[in-house]
């Protein structure tokens, strides 16, 4: 048996624009790992079982690609023990997608490159690549076309998952964004945030990126008066973070920020 953590992302910073003829929207990202993680267990098994999570259908569909991909059946048993709150904009479930193959990846006779397990992955979910490389990563095009970026680390991190907040489907949130003629602006918008990037060098610097063009919180300002320099929705939402340099302060910050939902306190993870 093997094991590996799933970590969660934030997307730092998130501009949308127009979409494209796949259907999906033209963007620009910044993703950043976090330590907060599910857990992972692969073994050889006489058939593909999951276990741990009943509502997954990507891990499922992600090693029985790679087993056609390898020319063998999905032989393997996966055991799934979530941390990450699902359905939040937090990718949890693109991140036990890309843990899980590559660790069947690891178990096949022949292991696929890292360049072709991305190039398995793409079509499955526009997380998953980042997911399969390691470091900080801007994303393009459908977020999937990925480039390595140096940042800052020495942060802490204060995700919040509102209370009683209906969390939409992504979809839903795609479409409102249309409807409201979100993507007027892109390009103005993706230059501004890699013109902000080029200036990022240490923590507080990222308080320059955008804000998400997809989903906003009333509750972003009051991270922002709790002392984050930085405070936004992740992906889709309905997860948001703040951004602190003093620890003292982010638990402050959380202490605050219970009241209103659940929390997790911790750091950025490569």
């Amino acid at each position: 048996m093997t094991f590996a953590l799933a970590p969660a992302k934030l997307n730092l910073a998130l501009v949308v624009g127009p979409r494209r003829e796949d259907g999906k929207h033209e963007l620009t990202t910044v993703y950043q790992r976090i330590a907060l993680a599910d857990r992972i267990e692969l073994k050889s098994a006489p058939a593909l079982r999951i276990s741990g999570f009943k509502a997954d259908t990507i891990v499922r569909s992600t090693l029985e690609a790679l087993a056609e991909r390898a020319g063998t059946e999905p032989r393997w048993r996966v055991s799934i023990e979530k941390k990450v709150p699902v359905a939040a904009g937090l990718g949890g479930g693109s991140s036990d997608a890309a843990t899980t193959l590559r660790l069947a990846n690891a178990t096949l006779d022949t292991p696929f490159k890292s360049s072709e397990l991305i190039a398995l992955a793409r079509p499955l979910g526009a997380d998953i690549p980042f997911f399969c490389l390691d470091g900080p990563q801007l994303g393009q095009g459908d977020g999937s076309e990925l480039r390595s970026i140096l940042l800052p680390q020495d942060y802490f991190v204060l995700v919040v998952l509102p209370a009683g907040v209906v969390k939409s489907s992504t979809a839903d949130v795609y479409r409102a964004f249309d409807e409201r003629l979100g993507e007027h602006g892109f390009t103005k918008r993706r230059i501004a945030l890699l013109s902000a990037l080029d200036s990022v060098n240490r923590p507080s610097d990222l308080a320059l990126l955008p804000p998400n063009d997809l989903a906003v919180s009333p509750l972003s300002e009051r991270l922002l008066e709790l002392g984050a320099f930085r405070a936004d929705v992740s992906g889709a939402g309905p997860a948001l973070y703040g951004l602190f340099e003093k620890r003292a302060k982010a638990e402050d910050a959380a202490e605050e920020m219970a009241t209103v939902g659940e929390v997790w306190l911790g750091e950025p993870s490569w």
